[in-house]
């Protein structure tokens, strides 16, 4: 074989090299020599071709052919060996069809098709379209779209109660692919039907909301999940999926595409019912169940409540069957979602971003490993940007940290981890999450952001209260009864009440009103109360609230102001009612301080008796919670309680004492209306120019500060009648369980005026 290899391949490599030098001069010029080429085989090819081809392309197909056959049957002579191993290992090499060349010729021919000049082509183009336009295109189109009827529609719910078949099923989708298209303008030429009347479309999109979802199920011949089974059928397992499976993917695409271009709240929450019950059918296509997915996101955080609320249902579901496939994605673009709707905050936001808080922390529950890695990484996101402020000390790294996404973010990790808990996958991000907190809070500790630090503490209480973690929560609020001074008069007098629930900012206009301290001594009042109504039950109550105690007495030494003194030492005398009632339990217990078993097992006795604290905490959240959903709403508090108007003579007001002379200056008509419309100037700018205030420099909030100096001398002059302060007594009272008639009633106004 050696000697055959070494005599073979110099020969063949020779012949491949003069077929080379053949077909260059055969294909490479037009010089009139391929005359003298022709021979024989290449006259009767061209004879046996339909139509003649030019001269010069049958000599280069032909010729191809014969060189071949003759370089064959002349390597038997020139090299016997190699054709005997040729004739040994590849006979279908020497014994080939001449027929291969009218392949070639075939081919070229279809080359030549589709590279004709652009006059032929569109000469070949008229003609394919005179001959092919009564076939092809009435393939490609239906002759002519079938309009829906109500008689139509009726007929297809009778069919699909009676029993339901693919073809029917069919029809409908079709139907419902069309209303779908008319929806966002899209064309009909490819639908078999087209809608043209409103209450056409109407009723197909009810009929198929209401029919649609037990006909499938009946079709497929699916069992009803039984009672307390809490995993899914999947229609992918009936033997008819596969049939059926391209009509049904069309129909939950329509639906999908449906729920996307309606506006209606209550349209949406009509479909999104009926897509919470076909989202087995979206689990079994998954790119629909994507789509899907998109969608429900979008309506669960912008959508009215009723949409949220089936949007989170429907959310939920698909999260629980196919875990490992959709929980990591849905809850990266929920928290997403949740962040972008957590930039402004307003009275008529507030519920909507609690609702997502809640319902977050709910999808965060369903796993924890994935819930850990998530809250790990934004945790330490919200730790970044702290630091950065903390180290920068730049306006733009404050502003990073002090802003509403921030705060919310913080309450929302406060709110996963105590629904979780108890949980060991979760519980080492609780003290991180603390610090945080406490570094939010001491970033700038100024007065001006006392609402921003309130609400700071309510997160820490929260998870504290949940996760049964003793943070220490107290010295923030304590602190401000030190720092603010509480003696000092107003220089504005306000009506209406700062509503804390939705700033995080005070203007130096705000930090002068009255309506400043009132609202802050009942924030503190109302988050040290439900601290320790959370350590109520603790054996080391006592111990707990001696600091307290200690800066509560100082506080009521040192303040004059008749109504914080009131609020401050009712809640003094309940902290120390409860440290004597855990005292004397204390005295009881036979075990000493170490036993950790016997300790938890006595708070739980304690918790479930009940302490003074706890009793009394439970009415007052009864009460506060009536006068929250009044500031949530905006609403003024002189709204419900409907208070009579007091009318006063001129006459009385001239035998006034000269102590009440500024208190009613005029009563006429013109000053009455002059006031109203101040009044309403002020309310309407107050709230909306607070959250703004975030967002501005420190020269320009000093000139709007300086605007709103120069209107409270106007604002000073207002008369602090009696029918602005009784709401805010009436309502103090209430809280405090105090009623004591209408001469404590003068006492206290007397009291404030003086102040």
């Amino acid at each position: 074989m050696a000697g055959k290899n070494k005599s073979g391949v110099p020969s063949m490599c020779r012949k491949l090299e003069d077929l080379s030098v053949d077909e260059f001069m055969l294909s490479g010029f037009d010089s009139g020599e391929e005359d003298d080429c022709e021979d024989e085989e290449s006259t009767q090819q061209k004879g046996k071709m339909k139509k003649p081809a030019p001269q010069k392309m049958s000599v280069k197909k032909q010729g191809k052919a014969s060189v071949h056959k003759d370089q064959l049957s002349a390597l038997k002579s020139k090299d016997p060996e190699f054709y005997e191993f040729l004739q040994e290992n590849d006979q279908k090499l020497l014994n080939f069809d001449d027929s291969d060349s009218l392949e070639d010729e075939e081919e070229d021919e279809e080359e030549r098709m589709y590279h004709k000049l652009p006059s032929q082509q569109e000469e070949a183009d008229d003609d394919d379209n005179d001959e092919g336009e009564s076939g092809k295109k009435d393939v490609k189109k239906p002759k002519e779209a079938t309009k829906v009827t109500e008689a139509m529609i009726e007929n297809w719910r009778t069919g699909l109660r009676k029993e339901p078949t693919a073809k029917l099923i069919r029809d409908i989708t079709q139907a419902f692919k069309a209303a779908v298209a008319t929806t966002k303008g899209d064309s009909e030429e490819l639908c078999r039907y087209t809608i043209s009347d409103s209450a056409v479309f109407n009723s197909l999109i009810l009929f198929c909301i209401k029919d649609m979802h037990a006909a499938l199920n009946k079709m497929l011949k699916l069992k009803a999940p039984e009672k307390g089974q809490k995993k899914l059928i999947l229609p992918s397992s009936s033997p008819r999926w596969q049939k059926n499976q391209i009509d049904i993917k069309m129909y939950i695409a329509g639906v999908v595409q449906l729920l996307s271009s309606l506006t209606q709240s209550t349209v949406i929450a009509a479909v999104l019912r009926h897509a919470n019950q076909m989202v087995p059918y979206y689990l079994c296509l998954p790119k629909q169940c994507r789509h899907f997915l998109k969608s429900l996101i979008k309506h669960w955080s912008t959508g009215e409540e009723t949409v949220r609320v089936l949007a989170f249902l429907a959310l939920n579901k698909i999260c629980r069957n196919k875990q490992e496939i959709y929980l990591n994605s849905v809850l990266k673009q929920l928290y997403i979602a949740y962040v972008k709707n957590c930039k402004f905050t307003s009275p008529n936001t507030l519920p909507m971003i609690n609702f997502m808080q809640r319902t977050l922390a709910e999808m965060y529950s369903l796993d924890t490993q994935v819930s850990y890695q998530h809250a790990f990484i934004y945790i330490r996101q919200l730790a970044i940007h702290l630091r950065n402020a903390i180290n920068l000390k730049k306006k733009e790294t404050y502003q990073s940290v002090y802003n509403w996404q921030y705060v919310h973010c913080l309450y929302l990790w406060c709110r996963v981890l105590s629904t979780i808990y108890p949980s060991e996958v979760l519980e080492p991000l609780i003290y991180p999450l603390c610090q945080v907190i406490i570094g939010c809070i001491k970033l700038v500790p100024i007065s001006r952001y006392y609402p921003l630090r309130l609400h700071c503490v309510r997160a820490i209480i929260l998870l504290s209260a949940n996760t049964k973690t003793y943070v220490p929560a107290l010295p923030f609020l304590l602190e401000i009864l030190q720092q603010e001074d509480f003696n000092k008069k107003p220089g504005r007098m306000s009506i209406k009440p700062i509503n804390f629930a939705v700033i995080l900012k005070l203007s130096k206009t705000n930090l002068q009103e009255k309506a400043y301290k009132d609202g802050l001594v009942e924030q503190l009042y109302d988050l040290i109360l439900e601290y320790f109504h959370t350590q109520s039950c603790s054996i080391g109550f006592p111990e707990l609230a001696l600091p307290s105690i200690v800066q509560l007495k100082a506080f009521l030494k040192e303040c004059k102001v008749a109504n914080y003194c009131k609020q401050m030492r009712q809640l003094l005398e309940k902290i120390q009612e409860n440290c004597s009632y855990i005292t004397g339990r204390r005295q009881k217990a036979a075990f000493g301080v170490a036993d950790v078993t016997a300790v938890a097992a006595w708070e739980k006795r304690v918790a479930e008796e009940g302490t003074p604290l706890t009793k009394y905490y439970s009415q007052w959240k009864k009460l506060r919670e009536k006068e929250i959903q009044l500031e949530i709403s905006g609403k003024e508090r002189t709204e419900d309680l409907n208070l009579p108007e007091i009318k006063r003579q001129k006459a009385e007001v001239k035998k006034a004492d000269k102590e009440f002379k500024g208190l009613f200056e005029s009563d006429s008509d013109d000053d009455d209306l002059f006031k109203s419309k101040e009044d309403k100037g002020d309310s309407d700018g107050d709230d909306e120019g607070l959250e703004d205030l975030s967002d501005l420099s420190d020269d320009d909030e000093e000139d709007i500060d300086d605007l709103e100096e120069d209107d409270s001398d106007g604002d000073q002059r207002k008369p602090s009648s009696s029918k602005g302060k009784a709401p805010k007594k009436m309502l103090n009272t209430e809280l405090m369980e105090v009623a004591e008639g209408d001469e404590d009633m003068v006492e206290d106004l007397e009291l404030s005026d003086q102040d």
